[in-house]
């Protein structure tokens, strides 16, 4: 990997963490659901199948919607600035409760409650079909086309509202798959991901589906939903929509919460692209650590430079500027996992991993 690749992996990696703290500092305020204290605990320093496991088991007890009652909680999660319906498979403009389906013969003649996870993979039962995260309004000609049809890209195919129908092109796959527009396949790459977590320990049972293999996604899934959950990130509808449904069902996506962890399950590389010849900018010892750690730089213009410490999900945890050339950090207090320390100098950001354990 060149120089370049490198830097650019630590510039968006850095800015996605910054993205990520915005976000949750907005869920905080006030006018919004908040993420209880302490909602997210068990889960820190975690990655790989242990993140996945430990988020399940802080999701999965939520309050089941009745499937009529999804009809009122669309009122709230998927409302626009006009008071119409936000579709994510149409531009049609849907009144709330006078457009419900009822029948259809046409794009626009009403909006329905899509299952994103067909509900014939899991063999129509419950939570799963009524599960607000999943099941959302869309329009219910469109929702006919997709039908029971994994998502997907096709580079060629037929266009029905704002998504398209076709051979799926991307590689792993050959069949029939529906397309969801660019601007919303990051929301549906983060529905999926709740979905694999949600309810891990049954999807095994699920009958149906190219997108799932054993308990999990299937690889080429994967790496599609990975590339749509960066190409298309987290947006203010999606935070909103958590918020919503939260106060609903009393669980929440986490990977809305914190974007990162996506990458913390389903990336096998995700921790070690991000830096390259670290060791020209600072050391970390020990590393493992347990009760300390030693930051120590290389460059005798430290003023300048701060060392910040981020957890798994992306949440400073430390951060000071350096007065000297070695900072001496207790760490007695953290959860034992993966830490990140960035070296910020100037407008550049370099970063290496630290472990912690007790």
């Amino acid at each position: 990997m060149t120089n370049a690749s490198n830097k650019s992996l630590m510039k968006t990696f850095y800015s996605n963490l910054i993205l990520i703290l915005i976000s949750i500092n907005f869920l905080f305020t006030p006018a919004q659901a908040q993420i209880p204290v302490g909602y997210y605990d068990s889960a820190q320093g975690l990655q790989d199948e242990d993140l996945r496991l430990a988020l399940h088991n802080i999701i999965k007890n939520h309050t089941v919607v009745s499937y009529s009652d999804l009809w009122t909680v669309y009122e709230t999660s998927d409302q626009r600035s006009d008071g119409k319906v936000w579709d994510i498979y149409s531009n049609c403009d849907f009144d709330f409760v006078s457009d419900q389906c009822g029948s259809y013969s046409s794009i626009c003649d009403c909006y329905n409650r899509e299952h994103s996870v067909p509900q014939s993979w899991f063999n129509d039962a419950s939570p799963m079909v009524s599960d607000a995260f999943h099941v959302i309004p869309t329009d219910g000609k469109v929702n006919g086309y997709r039908s029971n049809y994994p998502y997907g890209e096709c580079n060629s195919g037929t266009v029905y509202g704002t998504g398209k129908l076709g051979s799926c092109t991307y590689p792993g796959y050959s069949g029939t798959v529906f397309e969801p527009a660019d601007e919303y396949k990051g929301d549906v790459a983060r529905i999926y991901f709740y979905m694999a977590t949600r309810y891990l320990d049954v999807i095994d049972n699920w009958p149906g589906g190219a997108s799932f293999s054993g308990d999990n996604l299937s690889a080429w899934t994967v790496n599609m939903l990975l590339d749509w959950h960066h190409d298309d990130p987290v947006s203010q509808k999606e935070i909103d929509r958590n918020n919503a449904v939260y106060s609903y069902q009393d669980n929440r996506n986490p990977y809305v919460d914190n974007p990162i962890w996506a990458d913390a399950v389903w990336d096998p590389d995700y921790v070690p692209n991000y830096v390259d010849n670290i060791s020209a900018f600072f050391s970390i010892s020990p590393n493992p650590a347990q009760d300390f750690v030693v930051i120590t730089t290389n460059f005798n213009d430290y003023n300048s430079s701060k060392i910040v410490i981020y957890d798994i999900s992306g949440r400073i945890v430390y951060s000071k500027n350096l007065v000297s050339a070695t900072e001496t950090i207790d760490i007695c207090n953290y959860f034992p996992g993966t830490y990140y320390i960035a070296f910020e100098m100037d407008d550049k950001c370099y970063y290496n991993k630290l472990l912690i354990v007790k």
